[in-house]
């Protein structure tokens, strides 16, 4: 092994292990990752930032803007309001909505397209009194399985795509992934309706849906103890009135936005600010007779705007919200103080700290406070998912009708081979906005720019594990160890270690360390590279085992108020009947 090799890996290595860290957001990471390789001389300065050119980084900027418009034209909601009379039976109901979700994110941006669902999914539980979390977890899965049937569903497929054009071989084209994608999501969609949503543990599918609005488990907020309060002088753990309805002190709140776990036989004292964990609701008859008083984020300036006419609403952080990594002094400012954070429920870990230094992920639920007529608004620009009830928002027939066209003659001048799928879609975007499809300002608002910076950061990296032989070293190790075994399991374990990365690390740093990894084993074997590629294409595609392994899994998380260990259990055997089914067909249609 060269020194170069060496680098290389012990840089891949760093990048990996920061991506399954997830202490840093993965563009970081892959800037990390460029820098490093730039410093030690395994990539030109000159190259540095050659990746964001790449074809694939425009091709999944055009997808994300043009997702934004196919949404403003009311697409999904169109179908999703004709689905609604369906919705009677459990299995038809789940079938339904991931169904729409999944043939949504075969065409736009799969957690766009899950965005789309979401308060639909939410409104016929509420309908028909089911949990929420009979629904979202197969409206995840939904969404993430029709990525892989198309070229544009998920940026691996679009990696892959580009890297067989590097190869001096013509790209994949729109429909090249059909073929083994198509039957993979059919088979994961029947799973999920029919088997899959009984693995979920029965006390997430016993929470009653009508009482979902403000009834998040884990929800952590404030109250202050007033001077007067009855409750002054009392040991804490001798305060009956917090068990009695299901109140969990976990911390006491010190100066600065401190918090401190509660000494034992802490004595209850005027202005002490405890931590809860508990419903909002459900405080209601404490703080009327106890005296106490719930604490916000409201300022000054918000009592003073917001007076009268306030709501209470709660709302999942949608990543790529612009909320991600900041606090609620951000938010303030963001809203100009025209909402206060009351309450904030996050899945799977413990909070601690004081509301007030609480740094937002996506998948947090925030319970926010403020005018009913702006808080659409707020909505809108923080990009936050409505958790309450709301009417579908149906784009006009016309709107609808336009928008696809649109797409469709795109889609047809790509496959045609008349242009190149990505100027097809530039010129799609360019339609969009002269027929007001798309206004000229949200052009750019939709694009997920850590995911360009993590294609263009990690583009370099991965040609520099070309470049070293270290790809060819792997894939030479990877055929001596699996010596005398039959070319389909040494392609089923090309598969199971893709799927097995994309559960931890981000789904197109994924595809990109591992497509070249895939074609030198294949070169090594003396077979075609093409079902390699395609395992890659699936395997990268198949995160359903953690909820940080793909974002949309993130994003059911708090609303359908699942555990950490709750995905596995129908996540493992999608991906066992995954592989089962797609192994052969990858040899049927992608022959060796």
């Amino acid at each position: 092994m060269s020194s170069d090799q060496l680098t290389i890996f012990l840089i891949l290595g760093l990048a990996l292990v920061l991506f399954a860290w997830g202490r840093f957001r993965h563009d970081m990471v892959a800037a990390i990752a460029l820098v490093a390789v730039v410093v030690t001389g395994l990539v030109d300065p000159a190259d540095a930032f050659s990746g964001f050119g790449h074809p694939a980084v425009v091709t999944v900027a055009s997808v994300l803007v043009i997702s934004q418009a196919l949404n403003n034209s009311g697409v999904v909601d169109l179908v999703a309001e004709k689905l609604l009379p369906y919705t009677a039976q459990p299995i038809v109901h789940i079938a339904a909505l991931t169904a729409v979700v999944t043939v949504a994110s075969a065409f736009m941006n799969n957690v766009g397209a899950l965005a789309l669902m979401l308060p639909v999914a939410l409104a016929t539980a509420a309908e028909h009194k089911r949990s929420p979390a009979m629904l979202l977890m197969p409206l995840a899965f939904g969404s993430i399985l029709g990525g892989m049937t198309t070229l544009i569903g998920t940026p691996p497929n679009i990696i892959i795509a580009t890297y067989r054009e590097e190869l001096g071989q013509p790209a994949f084209s729109m429909f090249d992934f059909s073929g083994v994608g198509l039957p993979v999501a059919l088979l994961g969609v029947i799973f999920v309706a029919v088997i899959g949503w009984r693995l979920i543990p029965k006390e997430r599918l016993s929470r009653n849906a009508p009482q979902q609005l403000f009834e998040i488990e884990g929800y952590i907020t404030e109250i202050k103890v007033a001077k007067d309060s009855p409750l002054v002088g009392e040991l804490l753990q001798d305060v009956a009135v917090f068990s009695s309805n299901e109140i969990d002190v976990i911390g006491l709140a010190r100066g600065h936005g401190r918090a401190e776990p509660i000494a034992p036989g802490h004595v209850l004292a005027g202005d002490d600010i405890l931590i809860l964990r508990a419903d909002p609701a459900g405080l209601d008859p404490v703080l009327e007779t106890e005296g106490l008083d719930l604490v916000t984020s409201a300022t000054k300036a918000f009592e003073r705007l917001n007076q009268d006419n306030l709501t209470l609403v709660e709302g999942v952080i949608a990543p790529g919200s612009p909320l991600e990594g900041r606090d609620v002094a951000y938010l303030r400012r963001r809203t100009q103080r025209s909402v206060a954070l009351v309450a904030l429920a996050r899945q799977g870990k413990t909070v601690r700290k004081r509301l007030r230094r609480q740094i937002f992920k996506a998948g947090d639920i925030l319970l926010l406070e403020g005018s009913v007529e702006t808080m659409d608004e707020v909505f809108n620009n923080l990009t936050l998912l409505p958790l309450a009830r709301r009417d579908l928002r149906l784009g006009k027939p016309q709107r609808v009708g336009a928008a696809v066209l649109i797409f469709a003659v795109a889609i047809g001048l790509g496959v045609a081979g008349l242009v190149p799928l990505t100027v097809a879609f530039i010129g799609a975007i360019l339609v969009y906005i002269v027929t007001n499809i798309l206004p000229l300002r949200d052009v750019y608002k939709n694009i997920d720019w850590p995911v360009i910076v993590l294609l263009g950061g990690m583009i370099p990296v991965g040609r520099a594990l070309e470049s070293t032989g270290s790809t060819e070293l792997v894939a030479q190790s990877i055929v001596s160890l699996t010596g005398g075994v039959p070319v389909w399991a040494v392609l089923t374990l090309i598969l199971v270690v893709t799927m097995f990365l994309s559960d931890i690390i981000n789904n197109a740093a994924t595809a990109l360390v591992m497509a070249p990894i895939s074609v030198g084993v294949a070169n090594s074997l003396g077979v075609n590279i093409d079902p390699f590629l395609m395992a890659v294409a699936v395997g990268a595609s198949c995160a359903f085992l953690t909820p940080i392994g793909h974002q949309s899994n993130t994003l059911v998380m708090g609303p359908g108020g699942y555990q950490f260990t709750d995905y596995w259990r129908m996540g493992l055997p999608l991906e066992v009947l995954i592989v089962l089914l797609g192994v052969p067909m990858i040899l049927l249609v992608w022959p060796l």
